[in-house]
């Protein structure tokens, strides 16, 4: 993967908990996988709050210095594609497109100023599905945003049915959101999905979640090993 290929965009861990619908009663023990955080603040985030978390990423190859300057260099492009699809999503969680860009913003530096160190603590993990580098089966959750399912014009249905039975393989639940393609309709690998994952011995069910931004994007994908 080329650097120039990639836009990073991170979301909060308080985005997550809407999201994944992440209601932790005690942190005592818990594993977590994030998978395609990218530079989202999340992992950052949840680890100064006591959360064992491991994030993994293509885009963790990259050095800090490199990762800034293209988040830098993308900003003003992003901003631009939002305001011209503005109709595509739910102004509450953010009052418009200027609020939105510096949410992103600060997320990524909150992102940024742990990369170092989370890097050396095994915390960032270079690496893509639907084979992850890890080997041990041993999470807890594991958590994948705005990818599967969205990018359903680019990964075909081999890859969502591999990539789901490889995160219930390294934790015992998943959880996916959202479960619509970049257009706001139901993913067209979605049901066939489920039934690969059942039929692999998996439980599935989608359930709806608190947050609202982009249309038609408020269910997520539950999947737990039997």
């Amino acid at each position: 993967m080329e650097l120039k290929s990639v836009v990073p965009w991170g979301r909060s861990a308080a985005e997550y908990k809407r999201m994944f619908k992440l209601e932790f009663e005690t942190f005592d023990g818990l594993k977590v996988l994030g998978v395609g955080d990218g530079p989202a603040s999340f992992n950052a985030e949840m680890s100064r709050s006591g959360l064992d978390v491991v994030s993994v990423d293509p885009l963790y190859q990259f050095s800090r210095e490199e990762i800034a300057a293209r988040i830098k260099e993308v900003t003003p492009w992003m901003e631009t594609q939002l305001f011209e699809l503005a109709d595509q999503y739910i102004w509450e969680e953010f009052e418009d497109v200027a609020a939105l860009v510096r949410a992103r913003l600060s997320s990524m530096d909150t992102f940024l100023a742990d990369y170092h160190a989370g890097k050396k603590q095994g915390r960032y993990i270079y690496g893509a599905l639907p084979k992850l580098p890890i080997e041990s089966a041993s999470f807890d959750l594991a958590l994948s945003s705005h990818l599967l399912f969205l990018y359903d014009d680019m990964l075909d249905q081999e890859f969502h049915l591999r990539s789901l039975l490889a995160l219930t393989d390294l934790a015992a639940e998943a959880r996916v959101f959202p479960i619509v393609n970049r257009q706001g309709e139901v993913s067209q690998f979605l049901n066939a999905t489920i039934q690969g994952l059942e039929e692999a011995g998996r439980k599935c069910s989608l359930e709806r979640v608190e947050y609202r931004f982009q249309k038609g994007a408020d269910m997520m994908l539950r999947i737990n090993r039997r």
